[in-house]
């Protein structure tokens, strides 16, 4: 970090790779609360000296060298941050005023700091300590290992769906002819793929997750991964309702044909020719759209993936292993397995290409799907796709604003009464609780409706950014 870097930093403001300390004199209570957010995160720039807004008040000169003392200190003490980590302050004059910057690297480890476990997201940090689901998660995240290796001692071969072995005998055979699957028996399949190992904790063996996950029977899946569910859903005139759904909790093979089916239902199919042959576009594209919410999830979470038909477009969600936060760049993309063994298995019966080739494919299909419009891919613990249905003159912000509209008087104010409840019962509660408690609403959406409460008068925030909501009738 450099004096000239750090305007941009002030400027782009608190989120969830920036945070701002005031530590006018010492090191405040909640400083490593950040730190430990920062490293089981993806790391962040931590600078003391500064408001929430962003004003720049420094660090009494006199104080400086004792608080960056007690950060070198406090780093390396287990007690304070367990496991102790190596950070290096650095100060830095801003319009005469001294800032202390630290940059927190993403950590290999899960941290604590006094015993809790902090993770971070875009409103600051959150103690995660007694959410297991969550603590789990940050695990999971930091391990090099994949959760589709997970071994079932109790899973036998009697237990997976033998019309299954023929359906990607015949898919596979049509890929490549000679297929080596066609002449194995079931048994040397599964282990063919992959899909037999020993469990390197306790030394047993067995069939897989990614195996029960493929070929498995619907009781086989549900004993296994009880939360195990894609969510297929259409949504015209009220984004809070459905007119159609499927709710799906079967293997990912006839899951994917389940999807295309309901794609097929309620999207329409364009004229498209490639090369000298007509074409299915639809198919072209959510093909790629499908493959890609099945195979790149992180099925050891509940988070149910789900695929919602809307007027204005298609979106998707599943929970991820992120490798980065935020709208991805196709030019600057680099493709990572989530489930390599599962993906792997998919192209062997021709669902999908080489790794990275979905998220190009999207690309190249939708814009012509959607004349021109282009698809949207977000990066986080939850994965997003957006694959616009429109005639590509309506912008992302346009369609948002033209959605918002469709939204109904009644639906609003009984979201808002929801929140108002929440807020009476926990005034401290955050963005992210509040959409977990409402259910089948986004982080989005609580800011949307949070926001005209505000302007309507009836609620209101005290304390700033660390303070609490108010409910002002």
């Amino acid at each position: 970090m450099t004096a000239e870097k750090l305007p941009e930093i002030l400027k782009q403001g608190e989120g969830i790779e920036v945070e701002f300390k005031t530590c006018h004199f010492e090191l405040t209570k909640n400083t490593f609360d950040s730190v430990c957010g920062f490293l089981n995160r993806k790391g962040g720039h931590l600078l003391l000296g500064v408001k929430d807004n962003g004003t720049v008040e420094g660090v009494m000169e006199d104080c400086v060298q004792d608080i960056v003392n007690n950060i070198v200190t406090n780093a390396n003490n287990y007690l304070k941050l367990s496991p102790p980590y190596y950070l290096s302050p650095h100060v830095i004059e801003h319009e005469g005023k001294k800032i202390i910057y630290i940059y927190v690297p993403e950590s290999s480890q899960v941290h604590s700091t006094n015993g809790k476990i902090f993770d971070r997201n875009q409103d600051g940090d959150f103690d995660v300590t007694r959410n297991n689901d969550h603590v789990t998660q940050l695990y999971l995240r930091k391990q090099h290992t994949y959760s589709e290796n997970k071994v079932f001692p109790f899973v036998k071969l009697a237990d997976f769906k033998p019309e299954l072995f023929k359906q990607v005998r015949m898919l596979a055979e049509f890929e490549r002819e000679g297929h080596p699957w066609k002449v194995m028996t079931d048994e040397e399949l599964l282990r063919s793929a992959g899909f037999y190992k020993t469990d390197p904790l306790t030394g047993k063996p067995g069939y897989t997750m990614a195996g029960v996950l493929l070929l498995g029977k619907d009781l086989t899946i549900l004993d296994a991964l009880p939360h195990h569910k894609t969510d297929a859903i259409l949504r015209k005139d009220d984004i809070y309702r459905y007119d159609d759904r499927d709710d799906i909790r079967t293997n990912l093979i006839e899951s994917y044909d389940r999807l295309m089916a309901f794609i097929a239902k309620h999207l329409p199919d364009k004229f498209y020719q490639e090369k000298e042959n007509r074409t299915s576009l639809r198919d072209k594209l959510f093909r790629e759209v499908v493959s890609n919410l099945l195979i790149h999830r992180e099925f050891s979470n509940g988070y149910p993936a789900k695929l919602v038909i809307r007027n204005e477009g298609v979106f998707t969600e599943n929970w991820s292993r992120p490798h980065g936060n935020g709208v991805i760049d196709p030019a600057n993309f680099s493709p990572y397995p989530k489930n390599p063994l599962i993906a792997r298995f998919f192209k062997e019966i021709g669902r999908v290409d080489e790794l990275g080739s979905g998220v190009k494919n999207v690309f190249r299909y939708s814009g012509i799907y959607a004349s021109g419009a282009k698809p949207q891919f977000v990066e986080g613990d939850v994965f997003k796709m957006i694959i616009p249905l429109g005639n590509g003159k309506e912008t992302t912000q346009k369609t948002t604003q033209k959605t918002t509209q469709k939204t109904t008087q009644k639906t609003t104010q009984i979201t808002a009464e929801k929140i108002l409840k929440l807020i009476r019962q926990n005034p401290s509660i955050s963005r992210v609780v509040l959409a977990s408690e409402i259910g089948n609403i986004t982080e989005d959406g609580v800011k949307y409706h949070l926001e005209k409460l505000k302007e309507e008068g009836r609620i209101e925030r005290v304390g700033g950014k660390r303070g609490e909501w108010k409910v002002l009738e």
